[in-house]
């Protein structure tokens, strides 16, 4: 996200188009989108009037929504939401301090697979709820969504995995991308069960 803020001036601008992108035909109150893309009111209102001046939004009501008329749109989607913009090692950096990780599990918008049941899989040992829905809060003001998430104890995510879970087995049977485990819940400990 640093590159993409730099092209296009600030990390807020890059955060409240993304939100619209991923959202369109879905309209946001300038309250709404400052909460959902953790920006300033101050900032949020200075990003919205430019965005409005070059087409890229519209306001109906007390709500601005996306132009499908915007001239750069696709470009702009590509860039903005089909591009790896957000690298594992952010996505763990926001999970740093919600407990002792075991396992996490990328899925669905991560990899760009829109038929996922799960955009994020978090296995562990004395996690902070409170923690884990912060750093989940912040990952979704980077991307622009409401992320579909799924958190285990290390012995219920095994017990699950062992009763051929189907949430469990939909996130490991289908695209994935593992993007931190111990040895303890290594990869072939995963396939033996």
């Amino acid at each position: 996200m640093e590159i993409l803020s730099k092209i296009l001036g600030n990390g807020a601008r890059v955060k409240i188009m993304r939100l619209f992108l991923l959202n369109k035909g879905k309209g946001f109150t300038a309250k709404d989108i400052s909460k959902r893309s953790r920006v300033s009111p101050e900032v949020t209102r200075r990003e919205l009037r430019m965005l409005s001046s070059i087409g890229f939004i519209k306001k109906r009501g007390v709500n601005w929504y996306y132009s499908s008329l915007f001239k750069y749109g696709e470009e702009f989607e590509e860039l903005l939401v089909r591009s790896d913009t957000l690298n594992t090692g952010a996505i763990l950096n926001y999970l740093k301090k919600v407990g002792r990780v075991k396992l996490v599990i990328i899925s669905g918008i991560f990899i760009k697979n829109h038929d996922s049941r799960v955009d994020l899989l978090i296995v562990g040992d004395k996690m902070k709820r409170g923690k884990i829905e912060e750093g989940i809060k912040k990952l979704e003001a980077e991307i622009g969504a409401e992320l579909v998430y799924a958190v285990f104890d290390t012995k219920e995510f095994l017990y699950r995995l062992s009763m051929y879970d189907k949430l469990v087995r939909d996130i490991l049977d289908y695209p994935h991308e593992v993007i931190f485990q111990t040895k303890e819940l290594s990869t072939q400990a995963l396939k033996k069960v």
